[in-house]
Formats: C-alpha cells, sequence, structure tokens
C-alpha cells in the first residue's frame, strides 16, 4: 500500500482529519486525538496496536523486518509498521481500524464522530 492510499484510508473513518502538528509530519485525527503517524512520507504509519506493550509486541514478533517500537509512546502499544512491505494491506487497514477503534473509544462522547450522520 502506498502512503497516499494509506492516508485517503485514514481519512474515509468517520471525524477524521488531517493535521500537521509538527512542521512536515502528518497525522489522522479523530476528535482531539491522533490514531495514525502517516510522518512526511516515510513509508511507514503509526498505529496503537495494543492496550499494553506486551500485546503489541506480537507484531514485532510476527514481523521482526517490517514493525517497530515506536519511540516515545511505544510503550503504550503504539507501533510503526512499514508501508508495502512484508506486511499484507489488509493487516495494515485492520491495524488502523484497531487504532481508531482504541483512540475512539476513550474520546469524550462529545468528541466520538456519529457514524449515522
Amino acid at each position: 500500500m502506498t502512503w497516499a492510499a494509506m492516508l485517503s484510508y485514514c481519512l474515509a473513518k468517520p471525524g477524521a482529519w488531517q493535521d500537521e502538528p509538527w512542521d512536515g509530519d502528518v497525522v489522522v485525527k479523530v476528535g482531539s486525538k491522533i490514531f495514525a503517524f502517516l510522518g512526511s512520507g516515510s513509508g511507514s504509519i503509526g498505529v496503537k496496536c495494543a492496550s499494553t506493550r506486551d500485546e503489541a509486541d506480537e507484531w514485532l514478533n510476527r514481523y521482526p523486518g517490517d514493525a517497530t517500537k515506536m519511540a516515545y509512546i511505544g510503550r503504550f502499544g503504539w507501533n510503526s509498521l512499514k508501508l508495502a512491505a512484508g506486511i499484507s494491506d489488509d493487516e495494515l487497514c485492520e491495524a488502523v481500524d484497531a487504532s481508531y477503534d482504541q483512540v475512539c473509544r476513550k474520546l469524550p462522547r462529545r468528541e466520538r464522530p456519529n457514524p449515522d450522520g
């Protein structure tokens, strides 16, 4: 999957919007929270893979060359997953879906998107 295709996939989520909180680094948010780090076209995406580091390590074990613990926030279950590498597009999309769902659940009710409009 290309960086542009992944960005489009992320932005298609209910309530998702693109932000650049750091010069040139693209993130996708729902409400006020980030659910995907896309950087500046680096060929990877940062997502919340699990609620604990131990659970998120499953990705590192399955894809040792294509999944890494994210700097600074990795201890909270965030991993960086390479695009167009050994992880299938379907699994990348599932990872984005899971990250989005985890972040949405933690949002205050007033910030949660209403998928029914």
